[in-house]
């Protein structure tokens, strides 16, 4: 019985060999996603992805041995995540976004998987595949959102703590006033860098763990609150301990070993919560009562199995010492044989292998030799914009080079309008010739709050911009941030289309650089703030006063 799973062993080798051509493919199709998710992994909310590759690694070789009992089957299935996953390439790489692109890898990868080993294998390792998603980063948007809304919650938590423990504190934004000084909750302390290994973590545990999948579940939803009300009483700490150590309690070394602690902290309780579900809720007994029939079917099916295993053994001894042929036996292991030849001798010749090859090397071939967007230069440079636009006489503003670095786009544009002694209106514009992975427009939605204002009213809305009713949509926010208060516009000009949904103007930018070779495109960004007595009225009247007189004079600066 060795023969054939050294011949099936032998037999993955040699798929793992051939798998070296697919690396290489991979290689060029991926290679700026995969640097650029290097980068991010450098980043303190990500850094525990450098683990998962390794836990990966582990939990596929702790399923060695099933693996090798598991047959080898190449398998047309695996077209069906190959072929999705080079349409989410074109979708991710022509519409700049990584996160199509980092799916796209996953699917390549797993279908290429189906194709030689076959779906009883990967079914086998169905949990270190699934994980193995969790390497990726999460979009800005989606980051962004999650970090402002852990820390408003952080902050409240902590406010309330303090004020549990009879301490004066208030809450302003992700602000806590102390009285004496006040304390600002920032990105670093948002807690999202231990809610999402914390996460990891619970469903490691589940995994391991022989409980029911109720307590699983259980258990992994609830490392969520678990991490923010751990990470709140760490800010209410801080708070604490600030009268006495001064600033260094929010910074330096006590800030990141705080950290670690929290985590631990947060590992600690997940591990209690799993020792009270399976104390509390005992099943053992239950389930031995239910699988008692199953066991006995089990135990029967085995001592079958073992019968026949006995029956070949003696056969084949019987063969060996020439007690007479086993003919049966015998063609088995030549079958056995043959098939395992056949797979080294043609295995660079399989269909399958071929089929892949080349849907993979025409997509490196036309990603690195066909260029589909154009640069389309801005129609009239920013440095002719008028300061005066109607009524409104403007004052000329410039940004930091590293912002602009940061942002890579092809020109901008910052005016402080004013028009009387009414509250001011700042304009943004920034146009981009051409729009690509990690080089595209970032929306305000998902700039502003890691910044710290907090979107409120935040929606579509319709702007009157002519005599004969034609309207525009923007995108509208109420903004908020320590006592000050803003309203906000701002929309995306497309190559002759206003969008306002940044998913929308990625779909636009994959289609017009397959029609029309061209992704170029623009941000406008309108803010006037709000005052302690006036009507958020009042500031949508003014917003769409110059929303009306600014377009007809934008529009000759942007190409159609």
């Amino acid at each position: 019985m060795q023969a054939p799973l050294l011949n099936d062993t032998r037999k993955s080798w040699l798929h793992v060999f051939w798998m070296l051509p697919y690396f290489l493919l991979l290689a060029v199709i991926y290679q700026s996603a995969v640097a650029f998710m290097l980068h991010m992994w450098d980043n303190d909310d990500f850094n525990y992805c450098y683990l998962v590759p390794v836990i990966v690694a582990y939990l596929i070789w702790e399923k060695r041995d099933l693996l090798v009992q598991i047959p080898t089957r190449q398998s047309w299935a695996g077209f069906a995540l190959i072929v999705p996953g080079i349409v989410f390439f074109w979708m991710g790489d022509l519409g700049g976004e990584y996160t199509l692109l980092y799916l796209s890898m996953w699917l390549q990868v797993v279908g290429l998987c189906i194709v030689h080993f076959g779906i009883p294998k990967l079914r086998a390792i169905l949990f270190p595949i699934l994980f193995s998603l969790t390497m990726f980063p999460l979009p800005a948007f989606i980051n962004n959102k999650l970090s402002m809304q852990l820390k408003m919650v952080s902050t409240r938590i902590g406010v309330e703590a303090l004020q549990g423990m009879g301490i004066t504190a208030y809450r302003e934004g992700n602000v806590i006033d102390l009285g004496f000084t006040q304390l600002q909750v920032v990105d670093a302390c948002n807690g999202l860098r231990y809610l999402l290994p914390l996460i990891l973590m619970a469903l490691l545990v589940a995994y391991f763990s022989r409980m029911a999948m109720w307590k699983k579940v259980v258990m992994v939803l609830s490392s969520i609150p678990i991490s923010i009300l751990v990470n709140g009483l760490r800010i209410a700490s801080v708070g604490m301990l600030y009268p006495i150590w001064g600033p260094q309690v929010a910074e330096g070394f006590f800030h990141d070993i705080s950290g670690w602690i929290i985590f631990m902290i947060s590992l600690g309780v997940l591990l209690v919560e799993l020792w009270i579900l399976n104390k509390i809720f005992r099943e053992k007994r239950k389930l031995e009562t239910k699988d008692k029939a199953p066991r006995s079917k089990l135990k029967a099916q085995s001592s079958k199995h073992e019968t026949r295993e006995n029956g070949l053994k003696n056969q084949a001894e019987s063969v060996a010492f020439g007690r007479g042929p086993s003919s049966k036996l015998k063609a088995e292991r030549e079958r056995q044989e043959t098939s395992g030849a056949r797979a080294g001798k043609l295995g660079l010749f399989q269909p399958q292998f071929l089929v892949a090859i080349l849907l993979l090397g025409a997509t490196a071939a036309i990603a690195q030799t066909v260029n589909f967007r154009e640069e389309v230069p801005i129609a009239k440079s920013f440095s002719q914009f008028p300061l005066r636009v109607g009524d409104w006489t403007g004052q000329l503003q410039s940004m930091e080079q590293k912002f602009i670095d940061q942002l890579d786009l092809s020109d901008y544009i910052i005016v402080n309008f004013r028009n009387g002694s009414r509250p001011s209106v700042n304009f943004y514009t920034a146009y981009y010739e051409s729009q690509r992975k990690g080089e595209s427009i970032h929306s305000p939605s998902s700039c502003l709050p890691g910044s710290g204002w907090e979107f409120n009213q935040a929606g579509r809305a319709e702007v009157p911009i002519s005599d004969d009713g034609r309207r525009m949509p923007v995108n509208r926010a109420v903004m908020s941030n320590v006592g000050h208060k803003q309203l906000s516009y701002y929309w995306f000009p497309m190559r002759g289309r206003v969008l306002t949904n940044i998913w929308e103007m990625k779909f636009y930018n994959f289609l017009d650089a397959l029609t029309q070779q061209r992704t170029d495109g623009a941000l406008v960004r309108l803010i006037t703030p709000i005052g302690k007595d006036e009507k958020i009225e009042d500031a949508d009247k003014r917003l769409q006063e110059f929303t009306r007189e600014l377009v007809p004079v934008l529009d000759q600066f942007l190409p159609n």
